[in-house]
């Protein structure tokens, strides 16, 4: 409907990796933060907690700058995998979830970080 808006993609998914990174960033920095506390609230142990913490920055970042960004992606991914599977396994969470505690939010960073792995982030990236 609109094909001139296809020369903005580059600066979509550069705007799509900066939220991205907003996000996985600042939760990893709640993690680190209060590493006892946060472990608790998750229900992991507090290591586990910690380099969940240090995975979300370092992926986000690297995605935010498209420093191995596909990597990144894939290692987010991962994470939010996890997180998918504990909602549903371990707390019985449904898609929906109650209060806006369901695994689709989940699924949604796993299907943003899988556009930045196959787009290999666009051309504003560091590395190719």
């Amino acid at each position: 409907m609109f094909p001139q808006l296809a020369r903005f993609t580059d600066l979509g998914l550069l705007l799509l990796r900066l939220m991205v990174a907003l996000v996985f960033v600042t939760s990893g920095y709640s993690h680190l933060k209060d590493p006892e506390a946060r472990a608790k609230s998750i229900e992991m142990p507090k290591g586990l907690t910690i380099f969940l913490g240090i995975a979300e920055i370092a992926g986000g970042l690297g995605v935010a700058a498209g420093f191995l960004t596909q990597l990144a992606a894939f290692g987010l991914i991962l994470i939010m995998l996890g997180a998918i599977a504990k909602k549903i396994v371990a707390w019985h969470t449904g898609f929906w979830g109650e209060k806006s505690s369901g695994w689709h939010y989940d699924l949604l960073f796993v299907l943003m970080n899988l556009l930045i792995a196959f787009t290999d982030g666009g051309a504003y990236v560091l590395t190719k």
